[in-house]
């Protein structure tokens, strides 16, 4: 039995800013004073504080310690961990209140969330079974297989009001209703964890963190429509997430939860990985298919749709990681249960990866019908630097932006899509008033006209011309016609194109034209950006009153576009500088090194 208990971060977040570094030198500095037997060292998965990582969190105390590095650990070992003095100066310091370490739970970061499919991220070893099961892992299934019918396991999940978690929110239980009515001598599970948006990192953090709770709601939706075989789809470029799946998967096959009889009953199921490039498409569930059997990754028109013709023409059911992630806790706790968090119509609660101009960016899961401004202001700590909100993006590049006048409605599925934007798989971007909405516009549909795979014009081509009708528009050369054109263009792409990435293509633009039109209206008649970004829309010039001629501004300027004048200012002792505008590259070299402020844009 061990005294104490240290927690560390091993999702990706912390890992690249040296956590498993941290838990190796933690070991040694155990060892070395005598404490390897006492004191048990757990890797975990993501904690959902990004923004403090590395974290380290010591129970029983349950002191956590942030942003903890390599040479912390010999004073955190030394005064914590053998003399029992908390190093206060390592803490959260939301969590120091006088004398006493309070709740992680009652901190701002964590208030008003609900874990339900984060409930074991960074609080069990996902690379143990053990752990899992600790927490009550696979009695789910096992329930299911011996007190469940197939019907009354669908019924169920039909109950709980599970709505698909990756973007379009289609119930699950009828998804799964569907490939359960079809009769067919194989039929197939798979699991989405493409996770292809910008930003968004939800479902890599459940599969480094909690990946059995993937694997056992897989099983159970095998037993559920009568599968005996189930896929993961997952980013190749989540190496921490592939190489946990795979030792819960072998883990599962050597307890008997996954292979031939599981639990003694006459149900085989298998799980095996397949690794994705990276294609945006693949999110898409035929396209996804088609890259499992060895395709290239293209859609299929629907219908016939999957739940009849799949994976190898076969009835297949695909859902997210963040779904299969609630499965379990509904069969053990109920529909009711589940279906009391949330809202009339979006039932249970919401992952979203909170990123951008935030203070506490990182993992939330919050109940549905949740408000955007508690999201912003009480979880995420509000905009840093003192600066406004202007914005956010939900959806990615499928999304729309969300301004200011929608701060206070509550998130769920029909309600973002009311106000032109779209849940999502649940990254969540949030802009300040620094940000140019033309150009985030431009941003998320470069991303699309990469990632198009081609196969329909509309897609192909119209996103193209869509992106060019907005490069001149940022580079002044826009017209209000062009607008009105571009507007147009969006109406038929979302019309015309063969998959989802092609429909919700333009919504980026048509958001920001709904409630940001005047930046669109400056970019075309004034030439000029307002928020500062566009830099072809850009002038910078020096105020000569300010202006104390020392000569920084051009020793910084790679183009030699600044040069002395005839004038001197009042009380200054040299001359004033000034900018030719025709040799500057608007690099913004020049304002940040002057420190007098005398330099401006515009």
């Amino acid at each position: 039995m061990y005294r104490s208990n240290v927690l560390v971060c091993g999702g990706t977040g912390c890992t690249s800013s040296d956590s498993l570094k941290i838990v190796e030198r933690l070991k040694e500095e155990l060892a070395a004073k005598g404490l390897e037997n006492e004191v048990n060292v757990i890797t975990t998965g993501c904690f959902g504080l990004c923004a403090l990582g590395p974290i380290m969190v010591v129970y029983p105390e349950g002191s956590f310690y942030s942003m903890v590095n390599v040479d912390d650990i010999p004073e955190i070992v030394e005064e914590h961990l053998l003399k029992g003095r908390i190093v206060t100066r390592l803490l959260y310091q939301e969590t120091v209140e006088e004398d006493t370490i309070k709740s992680l739970n009652k901190t701002a970061f964590y208030a008003k969330q609900r874990r339900i499919a984060l409930r074991n991220c960074g609080v069990i070893d996902p690379e143990k079974i053990d752990e899992y099961i600790a927490m009550d892992g696979y009695q789910a299934l096992g329930k299911v297989l011996t007190e469940m019918t197939p019907e009354s396991v669908i019924q169920t999940v039909l109950d709980s009001g599970l709505r698909g978690r990756g973007g379009a929110g289609f119930p699950t239980g009828l998804k799964w209703k569907f490939a359960a009515a079809n009769d067919a001598d194989q039929k197939y599970v798979c699991c989405n964890a493409d996770e292809g948006d910008p930003g968004a990192f939800m479902d890599r953090s459940v599969l480094e963190g909690d990946p059995h709770a993937v694997l056992e709601a897989m099983a159970i939706a095998g037993y559920a429509i009568g599968a005996s075989m189930g896929y993961i789809y997952v980013r190749a470029e989540y190496p921490i997430a592939v190489k946990r799946l795979q030792i819960a998967i072998d883990q599962a096959h050597e307890y008997g939860l996954l292979g031939d009889n599981i639990f003694g009953t006459d149900f085989s199921f298998d799980i095996q990985l397949r690794l994705g490039a990276g294609a945006f498409v693949c999110g898409e569930e035929t396209s996804l298919m088609t890259s499992i059997e060895g395709k290239r990754g293209e859609p299929r028109p629907r219908p016939p749709f999957p739940a009849l013709k799949g994976l190898y023409k076969k009835p297949t059911i695909l859902n997210n990681v963040e779904t299969y992630a609630n499965i379990a806790q509904i069969i053990l706790n109920g529909a009711e249960w589940f279906s009391s968090v949330g809202t009339e119509k979006s039932k249970g609660t919401k992952v979203f990866a909170l990123g951008g101009k935030i203070n506490h960016t990182g993992l939330v899961e919050v109940p549905m019908g949740t408000t955007l401004r508690e999201i912003v202001e009480e979880i995420g700590g509000g905009i840093p630097n003192g600066k406004k909100f202007k914005a956010a993006q939900t959806g990615g590049p499928s999304g729309g932006c969300i301004p200011e006048q929608h701060l206070d409605i509550p998130i769920d599925y029909d309600n973002l899509l009311e106000i032109g934007s779209m849940m999502g798989s649940g990254g969540l971007i949030v802009m300040d008033e620094s940000t140019c909405m033309v150009d985030i516009a431009k941003f998320f549909l470069e991303f699309t006209v990469d990632e198009s795979c081609g196969k329909c014009t509309p897609c192909r081509i119209g996103t193209k011309r869509l992106l060019e009708m907005l490069e001149k528009i940022t580079n002044g050369e826009g017209t209000l016609e062009l607008i009105d054109e571009m507007e147009e263009l969006c109406y038929y792409i979302k019309s015309n194109s063969l998959c989802g990435l092609g429909q919700t293509a333009p919504n980026p633009v048509l958001s920001t034209l709904r409630y940001f039109k005047d930046e669109y209206i400056a970019h075309v008649v004034d030439k000029k950006c307002p928020a500062g970004v566009c830099k072809n829309l850009l002038s910078y010039s020096i105020i000569k009153d300010k202006c104390y001629g020392c000569g920084m501004c051009a020793k910084a300027c790679p183009a030699n576009a600044i040069s002395v004048t005839d004038y001197t200012a009042p009380g200054k002792k040299k001359p004033a500088l000034e900018i030719d505008t025709t040799k500057c590259v608007k690099c913004g070299a020049c304002i940040s090194t002057c420190k007098f402020a005398a330099i401006v844009k515009g």
